[in-house]
């Protein structure tokens, strides 16, 4: 591999650079390359391929942490490869490091291009080498009585690796820094392997370590010996190009001035460049070693392309994502000669001139011509700043009068702003307002915005800007709410009275979807349908005006609590009972209705062998069709009464006292409480009685309490393991209902750890799991009555804060809401009891050392030997940023100052400073 630097010299900034990247060797964060045109004989290699033509070395892979820094420099030919192959994890000899302290400091013309050069005997290098070694001597980058003295008994001096005391040394005094670094030799370096630092080293580490170049690794230790890999030092040079003048022939940094599919048009220098590129082109941003997915740059921003064979982009890395423009909104007046457009901007007159790349585009952002724009339109004048002449780029308008009559498609329907967008016949983006005044038509039916959907076609007209009128010219999906009244004898016909309207019918597909809560594969034949009392459903119509789909979202029926059973037929399935008023009822039974007794899957088999003369249920109706049925085998409510001397129980259940007898003490189940009795229950609390088997007494009293866990972990069999208040525990969440933190039914597969839960238990079981909300951000003000919070994704919310609240802070639970103070980060929920609850994140200042994608952790550097505390498990959402912008986990670089704000030992948010 070969580098190649091209004429200016490089500052000294750069040399700084190039010692912090290389003494800082941790974990493929360091910043050093090796460089080499030979092979293992030492002599020029026969064949060496650039890796410019194909983009990679064969071993540099997609993904690899030094890809673009390698891919870089291949593409500005700085370093070729040794047949395709880069080596990244050799080390860097002594021969390679000195070469590029010269190339670095441009220094190269200074060369004695023979290969004659006079070197001291045991100083043996490669006859590539040796003007590079002859001139540092020269130079007094390394030290001829130093280099002669080492040990080479197992290698050359020039094929010996380069060690970190000695990469030191020659670059303290590449920074002309020589006398300042040995006048501190005699000073303890402060590490802990500072007796295993050369006497004559220590100086030169301490010059490094004072001038924040050098850092320790593991354990506070500098570890002298260590050796330098060829990716290390490839990354320097790719990161060093940022702080010097040095022009390579083929790169070019400017700011974007025109995007098409597969060019980018780029000013530079003053001078228009274009370049194509492809799905190949690789992409890359400053800030982030990880290539991106795909094109990332937009117009006006700053950009570093290198050019490849004809005028293609073979590497683009957007080097600041701000576009370069500013904005003035006036009045447009008229078009004037010369290029020329004349503005009202508040009570000034102003021209600005405009060429044949400024771009004229409407309100709906299709390109017009300067002769389309009216007088009285709203314009936005849109002008670079990255040159003088603050070319006009672009000439938007922004509001104008339109009328028109066209045809095309609804590609969006915003029923809050009252806006809707539309594709014309010409295939041009445009939106328009609409009022209560707009007609919607299909066919001879007039419809309601909110049955207008994206991909109707349409006709349309606009008046003063405003749609008027809006005709379907063929039919969309869309969905009705109506009350079913009757379905057709040969089931392919549906008769429904539509929400506010009148009676409809409707044409039914073969085998429509039926969906009832409770009833699974449901058939038309579950459907009720009735004119006063049919289910109310959401038909979904198909584009040929046909039933598709039928949703019930509620039904009429009717209850019955407390009946006796006095009959039951198992072979007609028909049930005759009583009800509470001893008035009798025939209902029938089928394979939908719906059961309810005590048994974990009820079957309809299991429940006839209970229904007996006598048996109290519960059940709804419809008709004479039964839809559910439950044997009462549990009464819930609230616990009102305990008479031990008589032996019963009584509690408030659905409106009404119901008193229990018990025999022998009833099993008292209450969560996480172990050999509960009687007396752990008071009145007032909410319970559940299950009945024996003759329904005349208790058997067990379960306590319905409610508790808030954190998820640590999913396990099987619908087995969870949570933790409060640093106590963990399991139980089954197989029989819960399960909701998500806006109420919307989930599974059990939804849950996931660091979810915050709130647990329905009746006794031990769980009965119902709701994820509590989280709310995270940073606390802006604080007031009486509510907090305000910034976002991680950047909004503002206001909590209201009313009641009883919680503020968890530094250990200790507050009540007073002045206990918040602005810059603190919270986590807002809410309670078991409906209480609001801030939880402040503790706050620490590290220095970031690596990321851990497997164990999704980072490790930071250790204050000390002593210090543990450096690993920290990030959160699934982990908010990285440094000010208003989001960055990602892998940008973060080696030495970041960072702060970290932790719940627990896990970082919800990282600010890199």
């Amino acid at each position: 591999m070969t580098f190649k630097y091209n004429n200016p010299s490089h500052s000294k900034k750069v040399m700084s650079a190039m010692l912090a990247g290389m003494m800082a060797l941790s974990g493929g964060g360091a910043a050093l390359a090796a460089e080499s045109t030979e092979t293992g004989q030492g002599q020029p290699a026969a064949t060496t391929t650039s890796a410019a033509q194909t983009g990679l070395f064969s071993d540099i892979k997609a993904g690899y942490w030094a890809e673009k820094h390698v891919y870089k420099l291949a593409s500005q030919g700085i370093l070729l490869g040794n047949n395709g192959l880069f080596r990244p994890g050799d080390a860097v000899t002594q021969q390679e490091a000195v070469t590029m302290a010269i190339r670095f400091m441009n220094k190269e013309n200074q060369l004695n291009d023979g290969t004659t050069a006079a070197l001291p005997t045991n100083m043996e290098v490669s006859n590539y080498f040796k003007p590079y070694v002859a001139l540092a001597l020269q130079l007094g980058l390394i030290n001829q009585t130093e280099e002669t003295a080492a040990d080479v008994a197992n290698t050359t001096w020039g094929q010996k690796p380069a060690s970190r005391e000695w990469t030191a040394k020659l670059l303290i005094r590449a920074l002309g820094k020589n006398d300042e670094a040995k006048a501190q030799n005699a000073q303890s370096t402060g590490f802990a392997d500072n007796d295993s630092i050369s006497d004559s080293a220590k100086g030169y580490v301490n010059l490094a370590v004072s001038l924040d170049l050098a850092k320790g690794v593991d354990g506070n230790k500098f570890n002298p010996t260590g050796t330098v890999t060829r990716a290390q030092l490839a990354t320097f040079f790719s990161r060093g190009e940022g702080l010097t003048d040095t022009a390579y022939p083929n790169t070019y940094t400017g700011y974007v001035t025109g995007l098409k599919e597969n060019q980018i048009t780029l000013v530079a220098n003053g001078k228009t460049m274009n370049f194509t590129v492809n799905s190949s082109t690789p992409y890359f941003t400053k800030d982030s070693e990880v290539r991106a997915a795909g094109p990332n740059v937009q117009l006006y921003t700053k950009v570093l392309i290198v050019g490849g064979s004809n005028g293609a982009a073979s590497y683009v890395e957007l080097l600041d994502a701000t576009p370069q423009v500013e904005s003035v909104e006036g009045t447009f007046a008229r078009a004037l000669s010369g290029n020329k457009v004349g503005i009202f901007v508040g009570e000034n007159y102003e021209t600005y001139a405009y060429d044949e790349s400024t771009a004229f585009i409407d309100q709906n952002g299709n390109a017009i011509k300067v002769s389309d724009i009216t007088a009285d339109s709203t314009v936005e004048i849109q002008r670079e700043t990255f040159s003088a002449d603050k070319k006009t780029v672009v000439i938007r308008v922004k509001s104008g009068i339109v009328n028109k009559s066209d045809s095309g498609t609804v590609t969006e329907v915003n029923p809050s702003g009252k806006t809707i967008k539309i594709t014309n016949a010409a295939g041009q983006s445009e939106q328009y307002t609409y009022n209560d005044n707009l007609i919607i038509r299909y066919r001879d039916r007039i419809l309601p915005v909110a049955e207008l959907t994206a991909g109707s076609a349409i006709k349309y007209t606009v008046k003063d800007s405003v749609l008027q009128t809006v005709e379907l010219s063929q039919g969309v999906e869309q969905n009705v709410r109506a009350t079913l009244v009757e379905i057709g004898g040969n089931q392919s016909t549906l008769t429904f009275k539509r929400e506010g309207g009148s009676l409809e019918a409707k044409l039914l597909v073969d085998q429509p979807e039926v969906i009832i809560s409770g009833i699974e594969k449901a058939t038309l034949s579950d459907l009720i349908t009735d004119a006063d009392n049919g289910d109310q459903v959401e038909l979904t119509l198909n584009s040929d005006d046909r039933v598709t789909r039928i949703q019930v979202v509620s039904r009429q029926m009717e209850p019955m609590n407390g009946a006796s059973v006095v009959s039951y037929n198992s072979k007609t399935k028909v049930l005759t009972v009583l009800d509470s008023n001893k008035r009798p009822y025939v209902f029938t039974l089928d394979e939908k209705t719906k059961l309810d007794y005590n048994a974990a899957k009820p079957t309809l088999a299991g429940l006839e062998t209970l229904l007996n003369e006598g048996r109290k249920i519960d059940l709804t109706y419809v008709g004479t069709r039964a839809l559910s049925v439950k044997v009462i085998y549990k009464y819930e409510g609230t616990l009102s009464n305990i008479d031990t001397a008589n032996k019963k129980i009584s509690l408030l259940s659905n409106n009404q006292t119901v008193t229990v007898a018990y025999y022998s003490v009833p099993t008292i189940e209450i969560y996480n409480k172990a050999g509960a009795g009687l007396s752990d229950l008071k009145v007032g609390d909410s319970v559940t009685i299950t009945l024996n088997g003759a329904q005349d007494a208790v058997q067990k009293i379960a306590l319905n309490t409610t508790a808030q866990f954190e998820i640590l972990s999913i396990e099987t069999n619908g087995r969870i393991l949570v933790k409060s208040d640093l106590l963990t525990s399991h139980f089954y969440v197989d029989q819960a209902v399960l909701t998500g933190e806006n109420g919307q039914s989930i599974t059990a597969a939804q849950l996931a750890a660091g979810n915050l839960i709130n647990v329905t238990f009746e006794g031990t079981t769980a009965k119902a799991v709701q994820v509590v909300k989280r709310t995270l951000g940073q606390v802006t003000a604080v007031d009486a009555s509510s907090v305000t919070l910034k976002l991680f994704n950047g909004q503002t919310e206001t909590v209201p804060v009313s009641g009883t609240i919680k503020v968890l802070k530094s250990g200790s639970t507050l009540t007073t809401i002045g206990s918040l103070t602005a810059g603190d980060r919270v986590e807002v929920t809410k309670d078991t009891d409906n209480s609001t609850r801030f939880r402040v994140m503790t706050v620490a200042n590290r220095q970031f050392w690596s990321y851990d994608a497997v164990g999704n952790q980072i490790l930071v550097k250790r204050e000390s030997t002593s210090d543990t505390n450096y690993r920290f498990a990030l959160s699934s959402g982990t908010y990285v940023h440094q000010g208003d912008t989001t960055l990602s986990v892998q940008s973060l670089k080696d030495n970041d100052n960072i702060v970290l704000y932790l719940l627990g030992n896990v970082v919800l948010e990282i600010q890199k400073q």
